[in-house]
């Protein structure tokens, strides 16, 4: 597969009088253990676009806006809103996509890529909280949990109907070097997704490591790189496959296992994908706002 482009931008406004340093995002996807201070607030809206599937044309705008809260200066709880946009026409057999085109893949090998599908949804959203144990400006090393909800409605894929709840936790790494000049950071998180659509389910185990450096080259701005590593482990069921070759009783292709979290019956499955990303952050930040770009490939 080509590689696949990611550019991201995150601004947010502080709605109190507090400085925004406290949880400002200086990449797309790494985050710092800060906390808000208590009683302060912050709104925070990103966009970030896929491109590219190898495959004709595909746009995906990933839009989040974001309330912060400091319930205490240890704790911040969040409350999120997920907009999808998709816009994309692919050439080649590339499931789901070429279904939800209103595609089809024929028996001898060649694709009626359908009339594609462009459209703008509420895809979701999700409720957070996170607490800092240890500070890295007074600890060795900063240290912060991080537990979300999520409930989406819309698959981020393709944008077709979904049913799916995931739990996601987070721990958050961050050391800094030369008065705070030099700021790094090391977040590893862990999602467990359970998702229905039609009468296939995937119950899927979600691994990512997301790094970033950053260094102040003047007042006010920092360039840095960011490190995402992404990976999936499941073997989607779906029953209405039973039959046909490859797939077994109940409905799983043969030779992957399936990833299961039930209480009592916990298994990583097969992966399914996985992908590495890698390009440079840009951030700027007044006294109460602040925004940050990237481009990953």
């Amino acid at each position: 597969m080509s590689p696949r482009l990611l550019t991201g931008i995150v601004a947010a406004s502080s709605l109190a009088s507090q400085m925004a340093v406290a949880g400002e995002n200086m990449w797309v996807y790494a985050k710092g253990t800060d906390t808000r201070p208590q009683h302060s607030s912050e709104v925070k809206v990103s966009d970030i676009i896929r491109m590219d599937k190898n495959s004709g044309s595909y746009t995906f705008h990933d839009i989040r806006a974001e309330y912060e809260y400091g319930m205490t200066d240890k704790l911040t709880v969040a409350a999120e809103i997920m907009v999808f946009h998709h816009d994309y026409k692919l050439k080649d057999c590339i499931e789901p996509m070429i279904e939800t085109q209103g595609g089809t893949c024929n028996d001898d090998g060649t694709v009626d890529p359908g009339k594609g599908f462009k459209d703008t949804q509420i895809g979701g959203f999700e409720l957070s909280m996170k607490y800092n144990l240890l500070s890295p400006y007074k600890d060795p090393l900063g240290l912060s949990l991080g537990l979300a909800y999520e409930r989406r409605e819309k698959y981020r894929l393709d944008g077709a109907n979904i049913d799916q709840n995931s739990f996601v936790g987070t721990v958050y790494l961050q050391k800094d070097f030369m008065d705070d000049q030099l700021v790094t950071v090391l977040n590893l998180k862990t999602e467990f997704e359970r998702r229905k659509s039609g009468n296939v389910l995937e119950e899927e185990i979600a691994v990512e490591v997301m790094a970033g450096v950053s260094y102040r080259v003047a007042p006010k701005w920092f360039v840095g790189l960011e490190f995402r590593h992404q990976s999936d482990y499941l073997n989607p069921q779906d029953k209405d496959a039973i039959g046909e070759e490859g797939i077994d009783e109940d409905g799983f292709t043969e030779g992957l296992e399936a990833s299961q979290f039930d209480l009592g019956n916990f298994k990583i499955g097969s992966q399914h994908q996985r992908g590495n990303y890698l390009g440079p952050t840009v951030h700027y930040a007044e006294e109460k706002w602040f925004v940050t770009g990237g481009v990953l490939w």
